[in-house]
């Protein structure tokens, strides 16, 4: 069971017509809540239509909202009036919220600054919603309302973005504190050990499990898109779940990381991309249902994180240095998104849909580009080949992520 906020936003250009709505949708089930009864740590490993949601009381240190409240589509959650992915770019030099270089958790690929980018100003930029201002990203009440409990990222490498951005967001405000950190192939683990706080990176970047197992006498590595029972045992016992898939579904050749696909008992070499990726979401949809106790775990998916590859300079984010003006993208949402959505909407559990799409499609500017330590010197030198416009530069984005995050989980 999810519950639907929509905004429709459209902005005109001189001369063109008006741009197709964006549709941007916030999914937030308000009657989520935790028991601290039943909160432990895992250091191992309704919807109304157009006319409006419920709202239940939230009990996990949240501010109460009306039960009785029914709220318009153009409604919105803190204070009053807000939808939190709904809004623009404001210039802020009090951000970034941490120093990179006092920050060992970055992968080279994130660490644009470490890497020579040449400008900064991609950092200093904070989303305000429409009609009201979200939380700044406070690590020491975040340690604290997540004390003794698991917050886990699963999905792809843009999810190791988020987690890496919500480690060194949190390690900022434990400059003395004693802390753990191990970093491995499938799991990646942050503990905060005065708080009892465990931040985690799950990779499953199709969610559904993939194997290796004999095809026609020979070993091949196949995705089952029916099963997501291998991967869902690392998933149980965390408090919070953020998940994000969508990016591998579309990779071809070696890079997609599989001989096969799998439903039931037949093998397919090749599948509409959109049409696996659904088989696979509902998959998980269907694990989660069945698998999650919404009275211990908060569930959460992330929307597709956009790629600046086709849509600036001829089909590259290389030199971009400032945002999107507006709040609207003109152009189509990825279909990923739709797919997603339609997911959510299907399931049964609440699930939360942290809707980061439109925001981001807004900050060509935030991506490595040509700053990443995986790029010889002659590649650096053709960016409209090699330039990384799909992953995020940090600090930058994906600590607004974090900082959404931080409000839909206490404060929204």
């Amino acid at each position: 069971m999810a519950v639907f906020v929509s905004s429709r936003l459209q902005k005109k250009l001189p001369h063109q017509q008006p741009a197709i709505p964006a549709l941007v949708l916030l999914l937030f089930h308000l009657s989520l809540g935790f028991d601290p009864a039943h909160s432990t740590v895992n250091s191992s490993t309704s919807s109304t239509g157009d006319g409006g949601i419920y709202s239940a009381s939230q009990s996990w240190q949240k501010e109460k909202l009306n039960p009785s409240q029914n709220l318009t589509m153009s409604d919105v959650f803190i204070g009053s009036r807000c939808d939190i992915f709904s809004g623009h770019w404001v210039h802020d030099f009090s951000y970034p919220l941490y120093d990179w270089s006092k920050c060992p958790y970055i992968d080279g690929e994130f660490d644009c600054q470490k890497n020579g980018r040449p400008d900064s100003d991609y950092e200093k930029w904070r989303w305000k919603p429409r009609y009201c201002n979200i939380r700044r990203f406070n690590a020491v009440d975040m340690l604290q309302k997540l004390r003794g409990k698991t917050l886990m990222f699963v999905g792809d490498s843009l999810n190791r973005d988020q987690w890496q951005s919500m480690i060194c967001l949190l390690h900022a405000a434990l400059p003395q504190a004693r802390t753990y950190y191990v970093s491995g192939d499938t799991l990646s683990t942050f503990k905060a050990l005065d708080y009892g706080v465990s931040v985690s990176f799950y990779r499953a970047p199709y969610l559904v499990d993939m194997v290796t197992t004999t095809v026609q006498g020979q070993q091949k590595v196949v995705l089952r898109l029916d099963s997501a029972e291998i991967n869902g045992r690392g998933w149980k016992g965390a408090d919070i779940l953020v998940f994000n898939s969508g990016h591998w579904w579309t990779h071809t050749g070696n890079l997609r990381g599989w001989d096969y696909m799998q439903e039931g008992n037949r093998f397919y070499t090749t599948m509409d991309q959109m049409v696996a990726y659904q088989k696979g979401m509902a998959t998980w949809g269907n694990w989660i249902d069945s698998n999650i106790d919404p009275r211990r775990t908060k569930v959460f998916f992330r929307s597709f994180s956009p790629s600046h590859s086709s849509i600036t300079n001829g089909g590259n984010c290389y030199s971009e240095k400032e945002p999107t003006a507006g709040s609207s993208y003109l152009g189509a949402y990825p279909p990923q998104f739709q797919v997603a959505e339609r997911v959510v909407r299907s399931m049964r559990s609440p699930v939360s849909f942290l809707n980061i799409t439109t925001l981001s499609l807004l900050r060509q500017d935030a991506h490595p580009s040509v700053y990443s330590n995986d790029l010889t010197v002659g590649q650096r030198k053709n960016p409209q080949r090699y330039a990384d416009c799909s992953h995020w530069c940090l600090p930058g984005l994906p600590d607004i992520w974090n900082e959404l995050l931080y409000s839909a989980l206490f404060y929204v």
